[in-house]
């Protein structure tokens, strides 16, 4: 990903925040997403962001369909010393976002953003890979538990709009013979 795919990447993550936790977020925040507000953030975060993010994007036709990001898992206790990167190196990756494009879904793009983020993981050490998703996010929790991802038990809540929303902690391990 470069900084000239922020615009689509935004675009694909705002229409499948709207599509996907449409009943597990407020309405209201999600009709009042903007494009060009998370394409604001998304440039401040992109020239600040570790040199250990992985950004991945998918295209069909020269259109960016779909967005994953990969890096250091974040959580101390699958992480010990993520608070103090990079060293201690952690040996869990996080799989930050995976996002395609509500028209896209079930025609491959997650399950290529997928294999990709698994492979960069990887090779840059992991020997795990964790990621959260909302709960009731039941076609997103489907499609990871085909990719190999169980829950680990961890609940975390973080408010959206006011709500508070609920999400779940996934992991799988990383092994060579999972190279495709």
């Amino acid at each position: 990903m470069g900084e000239a795919d922020i615009e689509a990447v935004s675009a694909v993550r705002v229409r499948g925040w709207q599509a996907a936790y449409r009943g597990l977020m407020p309405q209201t925040y999600l009709d009042g997403m903007s494009v060009a507000a998370d394409a604001e953030r998304r440039r401040s975060w992109f020239g600040r962001r570790s040199p250990d993010v992985v950004d991945l994007v998918a295209e069909s036709a020269g259109e960016v369909v779909g967005w994953a990001s990969v890096g250091p898992a974040r959580d101390p206790d699958v992480a010990p010393g993520a608070e103090e990167l990079p060293d201690p190196r952690p040996t869990a990756g996080e799989l930050f976002a995976l996002y395609v494009a509500p028209e896209r879904i079930g025609t491959g793009v997650g399950r290529a953003l997928m294999a990709a983020g698994t492979d960069r993981a990887r090779r840059s050490g992991y020997r795990a890979l964790y990621l959260w998703v909302v709960r009731g996010n039941t076609r997103a929790q489907r499609f990871y538990e085909r990719a190999g991802f169980v829950p680990d038990g961890a609940e975390e809540t973080y408010k959206v709009g006011g709500s508070n929303v609920p999400e779940l902690r996934y992991w799988r391990p990383l092994t060579p013979s999972d190279i495709p």
